[in-house]
């Protein structure tokens, strides 16, 4: 078992619902239409040493989707991760990991769609599980409430329900029907803050539109079954092109867009109390998106307050030209009292798995503006690599305070996990440390 003098906190752990959850759990009338997983196993492997066992989807906007059962990536005992509380626990130890917030699998696809009904009888569902499963792991575990908002009455309701369950977060869509600086939105605000509820945001949620065309596949799935088609041909010059552009810069775009809608539409300003987390969206790309979030509102060295630049009508005025103006005289008129990384310092934090840079660049962001997570028991993260991935990222550079924060003592605060309750054997990881 790895262990850490650190309270290691990931932000980023998946829950692999049973199959038939959401069909045994949502109201008679609506089953048919609800989230389900079909399990089967292959006699021979499509490729020598692959995988046998597949989990495939079927859910609106998604069916037939199928992925491989983890098995790649082995729990404490051999076997699947699943959802059972004492084999997570058991899987946690094996890591060496204190406390982990928990987030749906699969049904993340289903949880935030344009059909509210549809959503939010899955969030019901899902709410109530989770509530009833693992509440008395709560000084290990934290499960999210999903809280669709495709009717704002509706998801304050869920909220008050959820917190009365006896949750303790709440995960809002990475795509919302109506961008985060809308006005609608405050009424969930205020009800978050009220019960001093932190927010998660998760990669790949929302945006599923399906009202008027249940066959639509959601765009999240697309671009992975992009990806999977490239690895199995040949490459050309426009695919690595693409490739590189997508795992690049792009991959910030959304992340960056709940941020500036935040901030912009002055959430942060109206709700001090309000701690937001974004979740499996890497973070290296925050420090320079940080940089250019207070430059947008300054006017820079060389940058002419009386520049002016439009189109000049004729025969008119010079003081009557509509289409004239100061270009830079925008920068000038940002309408908070902070500026917006100081937003950023105060109330957000990135997620990251495996992303070194963001641990180098903490001292731009912000050390409290990064925070670790494994993303149990998924491919793209860093579960039964957790040890070599932390002794690469944090080397000796990099503080002791430092490490505990990112590693999860910012984490620890922000969802109410106690850091004196830290798992028994207290020793630096030995295999890749040195």
């Amino acid at each position: 078992m790895a262990a850490y003098k650190e309270f290691l906190v990931s932000g980023d752990c998946h829950i692999i619902e049973p199959p038939d959850l959401f069909k045994s759990r949502l109201p008679a009338n609506m089953r048919d239409r609800a989230l389900w997983e079909e399990e089967f196993t292959l006699e021979e492997p499509i490729v020598p040493g692959g995988h046998t066992e597949f989990r495939k989807l079927h859910t609106i906007g998604f069916d037939g989707w199928t992925v491989s059962k983890y098995r790649q990536f082995e729990g404490h005992d051999g076997t699947t991760p699943g959802w059972i509380p004492d084999d997570i626990i058991a899987d946690m130890d094996m890591e060496g990991v204190d406390a982990a917030v928990y987030f749906p699998n699969l049904a993340l696809f289903v949880l935030f769609t344009d059909d509210h009904e549809l959503s939010i009888a899955h969030a019901r569902a899902w709410n109530s599980w989770v509530a009833e499963t693992y509440l008395q792991y709560k000084d290990r575990m934290r499960p999210v409430a999903a809280i669709p908002l495709t009717n704002i009455a509706d998801a304050v309701a869920e909220i008050e329900r959820s917190v009365k369950l006896g949750l303790q977060a709440i995960m809002i869509p990475e795509i919302p029907p109506e961008p985060y600086w809308s006005r609608r939105y405050e009424p969930v605000w205020n009800c978050a803050e009220a019960h001093g509820l932190p927010i998660f945001f998760h990669v790949a949620t929302g945006g599923v539109m399906v009202k008027e065309d249940a066959s639509k596949t959601g765009s999240t799935v697309k671009g992975m079954m992009t990806a999977m088609n490239m690895g199995k041909g040949q490459l050309t010059d426009d695919m690595v092109a693409g490739r590189t552009m997508g795992g690049g810069n792009t991959a910030a775009a959304s992340p960056s867009k709940i941020m500036a809608d935040l901030i912009g539409g002055g959430v942060p300003e109206r709700h001090p109390g309000l701690q937001f987390t974004l979740v499996e969206f890497g973070a290296s790309w925050l420090v320079s998106y940080m940089a250019f979030m207070d430059k947008s509102w300054r006017r820079g060295t060389g940058q002419d307050p009386n520049w002016w630049l439009g189109f000049w009508e004729e025969g008119k005025s010079p003081y009557e030209q509509p289409a004239m103006g100061r270009l830079f005289n925008i920068n000038e008129k940002w309408p908070y009292p902070l500026k917006p990384t100081e937003y950023v310092r105060r109330q957000f934090h990135i997620q990251f798995a495996d992303d070194p840079v963001a641990v180098q660049a903490r001292h731009i962001t912000g050390v409290s503006t990064v925070v670790w997570g494994n993303d149990y028991p998924h491919a793209e993260g860093t579960f039964n690599g957790t040890e070599e991935v932390i002794a690469e990222h944090f080397d000796s550079t990099v503080s002791d305070e430092d490490r505990a924060a990112i590693l999860g003592g910012t984490l620890a605060k922000v969802a109410g996990f106690d850091a004196s309750k830290k798992l028994a054997v207290d020793r630096q990881p030995s295999k890749t440390a040195s």
